[in-house]
């Protein structure tokens, strides 16, 4: 479980599929059948976190409607795990999956969800979820929310006790990174904001700049190219914008994730 939530972020999504559904139907498999009460968690626990990240599969396939009812079934044995950072971590889930998929004011929600089991768990989804929302809040053309909502993510690291969640790693933890992806992404949508926007997007960035780097993953760096992309055309950089968009057109097709194909559509609709 713990090799397949590092590779996520960072290979193919073709590569990982057979072992992803493999090990969801080897973990249900094993939960048919007599188990002591920890056994049981343990096993809910690891069948939750496959399911989500099946659901992540499906949302980069662009079937927002697999991804939700995999997340669904996911949240219901992080339920039976009585897990808080794993009930956390798959409401970010389904807000990632609703805002990419336009319903903003449900991204809103399910990233409300999930706050008060991140507070209970203090991992580090206690960035994401406040984060997540700022994305969202700034679609809506919220900008005082999109500020708080990134400030109180910001606060919130210094709150962060790694949990089992965070143990796992690579797609499972939110990392530094990411925070100024999201930031960088929210930041995008509001033209006051540009100045803001390509300060966290070339801060991004460079936090992407090293594949070798544990917290390195090719859809978190193309977006934040995007976002640069996005946030220099507002400025009427334009060469600057196709400087920054370069690497993410030369990504190979196995790459071209359904975010990835999102956040080049803002660069085309700013071009616009």
């Amino acid at each position: 479980m713990q090799r397949l939530a590092l590779a996520y972020p960072q290979r193919p999504l073709t590569e990982l599929l057979g072992d992803l559904v493999e090990t969801q139907d080897t973990l249900f498999t094993l939960l048919e059948r007599r188990q002591s009460p920890q056994q049981a968690r343990q096993l809910h626990f690891l069948a939750s976190v496959t399911s989500g990240l099946l659901a992540k599969a499906s949302h980069d396939l662009a079937d927002p409607h697999a991804a939700m009812l995999q997340a669904r079934t996911a949240v219901l044995c992080a339920d039976q795990a009585d897990h808080n950072g794993l009930r956390a971590w798959l409401r970010g889930l389904q807000s990632l999956v609703a805002y990419c998929s336009g319903r903003y004011a449900e991204a809103v929600r399910y990233a409300e969800m999930g706050s008060d089991f991140a507070f209970r768990s203090n991992g580090t989804t206690s960035v994401w979820l406040p984060v997540s929302a700022a994305r969202a809040y700034a679609a809506l053309g919220n900008g005082e929310k999109t500020i708080s909502a990134i400030r109180a993510a910001e606060e919130a690291w210094s709150h962060v006790e790694p949990d089992e969640m965070d143990e796992l790693g690579g797609i499972c933890t939110f990392n530094q990174p990411r925070t100024l992806y999201y930031a960088a992404d929210a930041l995008a949508w509001l033209p006051s904001e540009t100045e803001q926007a390509i300060g966290y997007a070339s801060r991004a960035v460079n936090a992407y700049a090293d594949p070798h780097e544990p917290s390195w993953a090719f859809g978190d760096q193309a977006g934040s190219h995007s976002d640069l992309a996005v946030a220099r055309i507002a400025s009427r950089d334009v060469e600057g914008a196709e400087e920054a968009l370069s690497p993410v057109l030369s990504l190979e097709p196995s790459q071209r994730i359904n975010g990835i194909v999102n956040s080049v559509q803002r660069v085309h609709q700013a071009v616009s």
